[in-house]
């Protein structure tokens, strides 16, 4: 039976019959970074939400679908891939930041169980870590046997691994058209001059974050099947299935792959590509016939599979006596290595009446970065949030006040919230931080975040109603851990009245349907929609069916979670029982985005408080608040989940996590998971997540607002404990005790 609906007649339509058009704002994702597009969509009249209070599952807390499958092992991540004959393949990496390198295999070969080793790249070589060479073996062990027997002569070149080393006169060439890119140039350097005449305090100060690795607990890699018939399967953890199918086709030299991606271990902004690990693994496939496994190993991972750039920025920021922002002046330099970095820019979230800004990249002999949750936005924050707890301090005025002066009324409320959480009405330091003798001090920070998170039509979404009473929702897109599998599921599950465990969600292969990448925080607002409209045409398909059988009309027939219920003649079928009359095909129907459900921007709101000890510089956040909007919470558990997330990972992000390379040798000290520090359960602090609801507004991402202004918030609430002012993170005890030190003798 087709499921497509007849047009209603409140429908707009032109004089030929067709929906009419409109023109809406959505989001385009690139590699993770999200810029606003025009598009045309139909402005047809389509399945709405419904009010907040009848809903049934949705906007209500339940359990992952998958929750079960995860904490016993049955989920199956690209890692766990096994198929027989399969080869292991491992990278050796250049060890030094720039050589001339040559390569020599002839020992790795004759490694027993070393099926083959060849040469990924020799040369010139431009970062540590980027991989010269690969072995594939019959078991992992042979792999690293054969990788420590490769020999690697090396001619050592100058580099640059530092802004000043690759900024000096005598700099090594790092990027053929300069170590630094022409400053981005934004405002009216003589209008901020002269308006910082006007104010009645300034500030001016540098503030640097370092350099963030991802730390997927999955490494990046593909395990690649051996294509045959045109044809290939790759498992891939991935952020983005069905682009990555497109970049396997190259190397596999076939025109079909499909990618299946059914469970994976973070992502957080940097698997969008296939990478070399996924382009070297279909070359081997391609030429051995065997499938080959090609992980990347964890030191691998941290020195070639992107990062989180670091920056620093010198801000001047003036305003009014009663706080009003008047004039910021800023030089924004942006580390990625390789690559060019991000930075949302400044000023950042608040209203300042003149600006300028210039901003630039200063490139080094490093693996370029990659997207990171909210790219650009934590580093802005911690500038502009710093910067505008210093002038708060100046000018003598309230924390939270100053910055409500200077948002609109959604940020405003939502601090004050926030502020009520952490306590701030009790707390004694609102503009002055405590510099009293106490040994052991409390203080407290704030911050704001906002995003996009809206949707785009890429999704097409397939529910299928079996006589049997099963219902199936296929969808091609990837679950990066974020809940998408369960909220497939319990949409599907409103719709037709059923539990959330009478609707299997099939997701993440290629074969199952378009969808669209995973960043920026679209995939909610772009899937959810067509999973709607898909169930709402399911739903519509089936009430005609039983229409027919029942002898009744349509719209006299209600689903509920009793099953189908006849207003006209006060029967009742079971659910089994009415799926029990549909034919042997059962029904299927399809949907798309549907540009009504979906809304876009979000807006946070966070607070931190901290104990310090003035005798050991040891720092602990003893409590983080966020209050947030996200739209329609599909699952508020999933949702609260996402902030907890979020909050851990800005609060790591302060106190702990910074790559560390050895200026002069060039070496990475750090790129493994013992020395590169990261929160653990004992450094996780109380923890209270808030939805502040919408009720006029659709589906929207949410995760990355939460990661934006945790960390600026901690770094405020040290200050306001105890004076001392840390400018740079990781936001370390050694560092706040020389702040002391150096508050005492001043």
């Amino acid at each position: 039976m087709s499921s497509k609906l007849p047009a209603s007649p409140l429908e707009p339509r032109a004089q030929d019959g067709a929906p009419k058009k409109k023109k809406i704002l959505v989001p385009k994702v690139e590699n993770g970074h999200e810029t606003m597009v025009e598009i045309e969509v139909d402005d047809v009249a389509g399945p709405e939400w419904g009010p907040r209070e009848k809903l049934r599952l949705l906007n209500h807390e339940f359990v992952r679908v998958d929750a079960v499958d995860k904490v016993t092992g049955r989920a199956r991540y690209t890692h766990d891939v096994r198929l027989a004959g399969m080869l292991y393949a491992k990278f050796v990496a250049c060890p030094l930041p720039h050589a001339e390198v040559r390569v020599d295999l002839s020992a790795a070969k004759q490694v027993p169980g070393v099926v083959e080793a060849r040469v990924v790249r020799d040369g010139e070589i431009r970062f540590v870590g980027q991989p010269v060479a690969v072995v594939a073996a019959k078991t992992r062990e042979a792999a690293e046997d054969g990788a420590r027997a490769i020999k690697l002569d090396l001619k050592p070149l100058p580099f640059a691994v530092t802004r000043e080393q690759s900024l000096a006169a005598n700099a090594p060439e790092v990027n053929r058209r300069g170590n630094a890119s022409k400053p981005d140039e934004r405002g009216d350097a003589a209008e901020v001059t002269a308006a910082f005449a006007r104010c009645a305090a300034a500030i001016e100060a540098t503030y640097s974050v370092p350099v963030q690795h991802h730390a997927c607990l999955e490494t990046h890699g593909a395990v690649v099947d051996v294509p045959s018939n045109d044809a290939a399967t790759v498992y891939h953890s991935t952020q983005a299935t069905f682009a990555s199918a497109g970049e396997f086709k190259g190397p596999l030299k076939v025109s079909d792959v499909e990618v299946i991606n059914e469970h994976m271990g973070g992502g957080f902004g940097s698997k969008f590509e296939a990478g070399v690990e996924g382009r070297v693994a279909s070359e081997l496939a391609r030429d051995l016939k065997v499938p080959i496994h090609l992980m990347l190993s964890r030191k691998d991972e941290f020195l070639a599979a992107g990062n989180r750039s670091g920056c620093t920025a010198t801000v001047k920021l003036g305003g009014t006596q009663d706080g009003k922002l008047v004039a910021l002046s800023a030089s924004v330099d942006r580390f990625g290595g390789l690559g060019g970095g991000s930075h949302a820019g400044l000023p950042y979230i608040y209203s300042v009446e003149t600006s300028h800004r210039s901003m630039r990249s200063v490139y080094t002999h490093l693996d370029g970065n990659r997207a990171m949750r909210a790219p650009g936005h934590p580093q802005a924050s911690f500038a502009m949030e710093s910067a505008l707890d210093e002038l708060a301090y100046a000018l003598g005025v309230d924390l939270v006040e100053i910055r409500k002066r200077n948002v609109g009324d959604v940020h405003a409320k939502q601090l004050e919230r926030a502020a009520r959480e952490i306590g701030w009405a009790e707390h004694p330091h609102k503009s002055k931080p405590d510099l009293s003798d106490a040994v052991v001090k409390v203080g407290i920070g704030f911050g704001l975040s906002q995003w996009g998170g809206g949707g785009h039509p890429e999704c097409r979404v397939t529910v299928d109603i079996a006589p049997d009473g099963g219902v199936r929702a296929t969808v091609g897109s990837q679950d990066l851990g974020t809940g998408v599998r369960t909220y497939v599921a319990a949409i599907v599950a409103e719709e037709l009245g059923l539990p959330l465990g009478g609707v299997t969600a099939r997701i993440g292969r290629t074969s199952y349907g378009p969808a669209n990448a995973s960043g920026g925080s679209v995939t909610t607002a772009s899937l959810a929609p067509a999973v709607k409209h898909a169930a709402f045409n399911a739903k519509r398909s089936l009430l005609e069916a039983l229409a027919k059988t029942l002898a009744s009309a349509p719209d006299e027939l209600v689903l509920d979670t009793q099953g189908v219920y006849d207003a006209r003649s006060k029967r009742r079928l079971s659910w089994k029982d009415a799926c029990a009359t549909l034919p042997p095909a059962g029904i299927s129907a399809v949907g798309e985005w549907q540009a009504n459900l979906a809304s876009n921007g979000v807006h946070g709101a966070q607070a931190a408080k901290v104990r310090v000890d003035t005798r050991t510089g040891e720092i602990q956040v003893v409590k983080m608040v966020c209050v947030q909007d996200c739209g329609l919470p599909l699952n508020r558990t999933g949702v609260r989940s996402q902030i907890f997330g979020g909050m851990i990972q800005a609060l790591s992000y302060a106190l702990f996590e910074e790559r560390v390379i050895e200026p002069d040798l060039g070496l990475a000290l750090n790129a493994n998971f013992e020395d590169y520090k990261l929160a653990a359960s004992r450094e996780i602090p109380e923890m209270v997540a808030i939805l502040d609801d919408d009720d006029t507004r659709g589906v929207i991402g949410m995760a990355e607002a939460t990661i934006v202004p945790g960390h600026s918030a901690i770094a405020n609430a040290i200050h306001n404990a105890c004076g001392v002012r840390l400018r740079s993170m990781p936001l370390t005890c050694d560092k706040l005790l020389l702040g002391l030190a150096a508050l005492k003798k001043g």
